[in-house]
């Protein structure tokens, strides 16, 4: 493979994730997959224009999640600054933590007879959901162990003087039996015991009852995981001379960016699902560059649909990332120089196995001083360079060496 130069010093950067958007050959679609198939004429455009190649984000060993995968594409090394998800999306709710102090994710899902049926609980809203967490958390709560809402089925445990424990995210084992995979390890029966007590409180709730009569799954069990302590992360500015903004619907993200020291910026009408409003992504995106000088813009979207096994859904939010969000930011950079744009996913969440993966992910960054792709696929990408890491390709984009 072809080894890439380094591109030319620019004044202001945006990157667009994709979540989850890089897939596996999909037999529905002829052993094509949704990047190949989707009508994506900016991503290729990106790719043509500019250049492609492919990038581990998921360090060997570490679990392909989000988090993960994101820390590594802020520019930091997941071995040294990843403790768990749950402290990173405490950040974003505003929850302190204690230097012992555990914060564990809290998912709303739904068990159907023995089976963990639905990770989200029929993607519930966030004002019913958030009742039903004040709920068990008036009922639940104590001393050591609070609830805290959040969005949509996306809410958060802590665990004051709490412990590390083994435990699954729902959305690796939907249509599994739940209890297979229930938490593991010292202190395990005291969150077991909760989770317990939720199926309880949940299933006498007069709000699953109006779901069930809507035909809504019900939201009847709580489900903790990735849980971890406050990590220490450098300032993104500090580590590379930029101030930064952060554009997303989702806590986890939001708890990178505030730990990273970056603003986060809230946009009207996002959701973290495939009904979000892309186009205004796209424009506070382009506002925040007022302000910052690298703006980290995420969409949800194409993951959810995967892991829901939405096929043409999630065809569709690879679309409207491009006609939507591409479409005006390279519009931009044809009208000044000082920009460059980088779009990848964070890793690839195929509709084989509707969770995550960690196989190296297609990125494609505009304008580039070296040309030489064709267009933006997985496979198209795999002819590119070969990025060891997130952060190494970080430091690429914005012109600098690991």
């Amino acid at each position: 493979m072809r080894k890439l130069k380094p591109i030319a010093a620019a004044q202001r950067y945006i990157i667009i994730v994709g979540d989850g958007m890089a897939d596996h050959p999909v037999s529905e679609l002829g052993g094509r997959t949704p990047l190949e198939v989707a009508a994506t004429p900016c991503m290729d455009l990106m790719a043509a224009e500019g250049c492609c190649g492919l990038v581990q984000t998921v360090p060997a060993g570490m679990p392909p999640g989000s988090d993960v995968a994101n820390l590594s594409l802020m520019g930091y090394d997941p071995a040294a600054a990843y403790t768990g998800r749950g402290p990173l999306e405490a950040a974003a709710l505003g929850v302190a933590l204690g230097p012992e102090d555990y914060a564990y994710r809290c998912n709303l899902v739904t068990l159907t007879d023995g089976m963990l049926e639905d990770y989200s609980a029929d993607h519930i809203d966030s004002a019913t959901a958030g009742e039903l967490i004040d709920l068990l958390q008036k009922k639940e709560s104590s001393k050591e162990i609070s609830l805290h809402k959040g969005t949509a089925y996306r809410h958060l445990l802590t665990w004051r003087n709490g412990k590390a424990l083994q435990t699954v995210p729902p959305h690796d084992i939907q249509g599994r039996p739940f209890a297979d995979y229930l938490p593991q390890g010292d202190g395990a029966d005291i969150i077991i015991h909760l989770m317990k007590r939720s199926r309880e409180i949940l299933a006498a709730s007069d709000i699953n009852r109006r779901r069930a009569a809507a035909g809504l799954k019900p939201a009847n069990s709580i489900w903790p995981w990735g849980g971890g302590k406050a990590p220490a992360i450098a300032p993104f500015a500090r580590k590379y001379g930029l101030s930064g903004a952060v554009i997303t619907a989702v806590d986890l993200i939001r708890g990178l960016g505030i730990y990273a020291g970056m603003r986060i910026v809230e946009v009207p009408g996002v959701t973290g699902y495939i009904d979000t409003d892309y186009a205004a992504k796209a424009d506070y995106a382009l506002a925040a560059l007022d302000e910052a000088g690298f703006v980290f813009l995420h969409v949800e979207a194409p993951d959810e649909a995967a892991h829901a096994g939405l096929l043409r859904e999630k065809i569709g939010a690879i679309e409207n990332i491009d006609s939507q969000i591409l479409a005006p930011l390279i519009d931009r950079v044809g009208k000044e120089g000082a920009l460059r744009l980088m779009l990848l996913p964070d890793h690839a969440t195929p509709m084989d196995i509707r969770t995550h993966s960690s196989e190296p992910v297609p990125f494609a960054i505009f304008p580039a001083s070296e040309k030489g792709g064709s267009i933006y696929t997985e496979k198209a990408a795999a002819a590119g360079p070969l990025i060891k890491s997130g952060a190494e390709l970080l430091d690429l984009f914005l012109s600098r060496r690991a």
